[in-house]
């Protein structure tokens, strides 16, 4: 059975969500780039990753604690690369932090064909798709990775949680030849945290093979999940492995000790990123098969990929296209009852006048 959504002004929810980010601490600009962010999130229906999971994620691990730092300005590092950045974020809240670096990343390929940043010292950036969505739809090819902020996923044949979920994200300018950017965008575990506290809270059960109880038996369980499984068994440890190893070359420390800031000197508790954009040109060889360009030729593979008895199939980034229709069709963003019930301990905490009962439902 599907949600029953309510429809939100965006306006709104962006100056709930500034205020309870001024609240702790953050600048304007700083709770301006979460709220705006936790907007195109939601409008894209990524539930698991809305303006709740940023309130509960530095809650518990973020400007109460020490692991977000409010107005913490970043750090460009000397570097004899043109087209490779390296920042010190030192604890700037993440959505802020990606934002920018995508921009500075699409700039970067203007210029030398790709452009990559790397940071360091991070706080999470929360959707990492839709950074990458954001570069796809202005006609680039966009990749980020992050390490998460805590170490919850059991390596293949394992039975501790030393990964984080550590996802993958792809962005493709696909949007001449099928409407939208096709985005590639996953957690290397089977589903993320954010998932099972969207289950959790709506009293629905997880995924069969998905996570395990804390002595660590699978379990569908969401009040009894304390850790993640790895999709795809070994690939997807794998892949969450890569962010591990990518992130200590950048200065990340130890999985197991990220997330709160603990009682180990010299150690760091901070995540890292990983961005990357190229230009479509730097990938133009110019041989074309039947005398095609580069955009009548991604047309024509992925018109072959989805024939005749293909139909049917889903292309990565095409619900996220049809729920952002939806929003739009609907003029605000949609929440469930159970999120607007939320939303609306957080107003009242914060002297904000919402009231969940206003909001019509969505068509």
């Amino acid at each position: 059975m599907e949600d029953t959504f309510y429809i939100v002004p965006e306006t709104l929810h962006n100056q709930l969500v500034s205020r309870v980010f001024e609240n702790r601490g953050f600048d304007q600009d700083e709770a301006t780039a979460v709220a705006e962010f936790a907007a195109f999130a939601t409008r894209h229906g990524v539930r698991t990753h809305n303006a709740l999971k940023a309130l509960h994620l530095d809650e518990l691990f973020g400007s109460a604690v020490g692991g977000c730092k409010p107005k913490a300005q970043v750090e460009i590092k000397e570097s004899r690369f043109d087209a490779c950045q390296t920042w010190n974020a030192n604890l700037k809240v993440g959505q802020a932090i990606a934002s920018d670096a995508i921009d500075e990343c699409i700039e970067m390929a203007e210029k030398h064909g790709s452009g990559t940043v790397i940071v360091d010292n991070a706080f999470h950036y929360l959707w990492g798709g839709g950074y990458v969505m954001k570069a796809a739809a202005q006609g680039y090819y966009a990749y980020t990775n992050c390490t998460s902020t805590l170490a919850e996923v059991v390596p293949f044949c394992g039975k501790t949680p030393t990964l984080g979920t550590n996802p993958h994200s792809w962005g493709l300018p696909t949007t001449e030849a099928v409407g939208f950017p096709i985005v590639v965008d996953w957690a290397t575990s089977v589903i993320a945290m954010g998932r099972v506290q969207q289950l959790k809270r709506e009293g629905k059960s997880l995924p069969p093979h998905a996570a395990v109880d804390a002595i660590g038996n699978e379990t569908t369980n969401p009040n009894q999940a304390v850790s993640l499984l790895p999709f795809g068994a070994h690939k997807g440890y794998g892949l969450g492995l890569l962010n591990e190893i990518m992130g200590a070359m950048s200065g990340g420390s130890l999985p197991t000790l990220r997330g709160i800031p603990k009682d180990n000197p010299g150690e760091k508790f901070s995540c890292n990123f990983f961005f990357q954009v190229i230009h479509p040109e730097a990938f133009d060889a110019g041989d074309f098969a039947g005398n095609r360009n580069q955009g009548a030729n991604l047309q024509a593979v992925l018109s072959d990929i989805l024939k005749e008895g293909n139909e049917k199939c889903l292309l990565p980034g095409q619900l996220e296209a049809q729920f952002a229709i939806r929003s739009k069709k609907n003029e605000g963003l949609l929440f469930s009852e159970k999120e607007l019930e939320e939303f609306a301990v957080l107003a009242q905490e914060n002297k904000f006048d919402f009231d969940p009962k206003q909001f019509p439902s969505a068509s």
